[in-house]
């Protein structure tokens, strides 16, 4: 099916082309939401007519759509959830979950506006994107933790805390250092010996 976009759709064109597309995706999606119009004469002509006036609202609602993304940009939103102690979730986080972390952060975004490729289902920061504009996204990190605390932990780590792989990878770390302490303390050994042989010599 034919249709005339009235608005950028990723990977699909920009306003006022004529694409082909499935007649389910025109039908459920493109049409009922006003994103498009199905391409006929009447409707090209249409189109035309109110173009100029379609380009002055997306550009207003594009600079608007820019403005909210300077408030997000950067943001970190915790998630509390109940997880086990490898860290996987009871459940997982959904972009409900998500857009109203955003909301009470201050911002207020739609689940539609987030985009989830995976399930969250680990206990971590995860970096996500939000559509706020066909033409304007931005990307947030989402904190999944047990607790604030925990949380906060996380955001200042960068990373997973209280699940055993962390702490795994934290033990490992600090025989890393240990191991590294030592080497240095008989590398200083040796090297006073040393100069006590030559002080003698």
């Amino acid at each position: 099916m034919e249709v005339i976009l009235l608005e950028r759709i990723e990977r699909l064109g920009q306003m006022g082309d004529v694409v082909n597309v499935k007649p389910g995706f025109a039908r459920n999606f493109l049409l009922p939401q006003g994103k498009a119009l199905r391409a006929s004469k009447n409707n090209l002509t249409h189109f035309e007519g109110q173009r100029a006036q379609l380009e002055a609202e997306n550009l207003e609602r594009k600079g608007e759509a820019e403005k909210v993304a300077t408030k997000l940009e950067g943001l970190v939103v915790p998630v509390i959830r109940a997880a086990g102690d490898s860290g996987q979730l009871y459940g997982s986080v959904t972009s409900r979950d998500i857009a109203d972390a955003v909301t009470a952060a201050g911002v207020t975004v739609s689940k539609r506006q987030v985009i989830l490729d995976r399930a969250l289902k680990m206990l971590g920061l995860e970096e996500i994107r939000v559509v706020l504009h066909p033409e304007v996204s931005v990307n947030i990190t989402v904190n999944i933790a047990r607790s604030a605390d925990e949380a906060e932990q996380q955001k200042l780590l960068g990373r997973a805390v209280g699940t055993e792989e962390a702490e795994e990878e934290e033990e490992a770390g600090l025989t890393a250092e240990a191991a590294s302490e030592l080497l240095e303390e008989g590398l200083a050994e040796a090297a006073a010996e040393e100069e006590e042989k030559t002080a003698e010599a």
